[in-house]
């Protein structure tokens, strides 16, 4: 059985017996490809290469085309500039105003450097793995890309005084991040991962009337492509868990300050879920304090549908033995099972 069987079974509720081990590598996958962030993030090769090296070296259980939020930015038009021990920078915000939305056009993605790389990513992993291992694509989620145009702290203020300049925007952004989703998955994307981390910083009643209808629109629009929808949102989303539980996602993503045991109860058995030890914790730890963190959370998730991670992505400067003292832990499970 391969990776991509046992990722289908999990999914399916039919291998919930083994722990599939898949951290989010992206700086550290560079540092461990001996490249840097700045390449990583420009060459999709050098990203996939990277991820693959990973892959071989701590036996996970699937790859990503993750790594940073301005592929669909840069696609609009924003200035990126790529740094080579950093995450890629945006330098201007193309969204000013209700003219510029207007002016906003949906660029075509197989003609924008950023989106096309990754595309030619998807597909580069499946000349290379051959189909074997899963694959997850990544779009931005509507209130992120959306925060990526106009600024931050620029869209909030919109969701509380401009509810119909917000939704104009976020529309433009929802046909985007179809458009992508759909690329990548006629590359051969098994799944698309949805960044929405702002989510976090947003009350219940704000992610309701402005983002749930939205990401239950692009679930629905990945499932129809044949594909699985992965939800990941930074921070602690506890107070959303509840409107996000009919939403059927296939894997959501919890950070560490989210209770797991409260968020299986609040979300059913259906869904996968991954993480979420702190990746701080992961770096700074020591090898029986990582063994006995893992195996407490093992335990507590026994026979369910979950994937071992760090709550968000694994730090540069993590030990590679304390990564694979996770993976060979993962390993048992599956080694028990056959």
């Amino acid at each position: 059985m391969n990776k991509k069987n046992q990722f289908e079974k999990l999914l399916a509720g039919e291998g919930n017996s083994i722990v599939l081990f898949k951290p989010i590598l992206m700086h550290f996958a560079a540092r461990f490809n001996e490249t840097t962030y700045g390449r990583f993030a420009s060459d999709y090769k050098v990203l996939v290469e990277s991820n693959i090296r990973c892959l071989e070296y701590f036996d996970l259980d699937a790859v990503s085309l993750i790594s940073d939020p301005y592929r669909e930015t840069s696609a609009f038009g924003a200035q990126i500039e790529f740094v080579p021990e950093g995450v890629p920078k945006c330098l201007n915000k193309i969204i000013q105003n209700e003219d510029d939305v207007k002016r906003l056009n949906i660029p075509d993605i197989y003609k924008c450097e950023r989106t096309l790389d990754r595309i030619s990513g998807a597909a580069y992993y499946q000349k290379l793995l051959k189909g074997r291992v899963p694959v997850g694509g990544w779009i931005e989620g509507p209130l992120a890309e959306a925060c990526d145009l106009a600024g931050v702290s620029e869209m909030l203020m919109n969701l509380m005084c401009e509810p119909d300049y917000s939704n104009y925007i976020m529309d433009k952004c929802m046909i985007m991040a179809k458009e992508f989703a759909k690329a990548q998955i006629n590359e051969g994307c098994d799944y698309i991962g949805i960044g929405d981390s702002i989510c976090s910083q947003i009350d219940t009643g704000t992610y309701d009337l402005y983002v749930r209808v939205r990401h239950k629109e692009l679930v629905e629009y990945i499932h129809s492509l044949g594909a699985k929808a992965k939800l990941h949102i930074c921070g602690n989303i506890t107070h959303i868990l509840p409107s996000i539980k009919d939403l059927n996602f296939d894997i959501i993503d919890l950070d560490w300050e989210v209770d797991l045991m409260n968020a299986r109860d609040i979300l059913g058995k259906n869904v996968v879920l991954k993480g979420n030890i702190n990746p701080v914790f992961i770096q700074e730890a020591t090898l029986p304090q990582i063994e006995a963190e893992v195996n407490d959370l093992l335990s507590k998730t026994k026979n369910q549908k979950f994937i071992l991670s760090g709550g968000c992505e694994i730090g540069v400067n993590t030990p590679v033995t304390n990564l694979m003292k996770m993976a060979e832990i993962s390993a048992k499970t599956k080694n028990n099972k056959q």
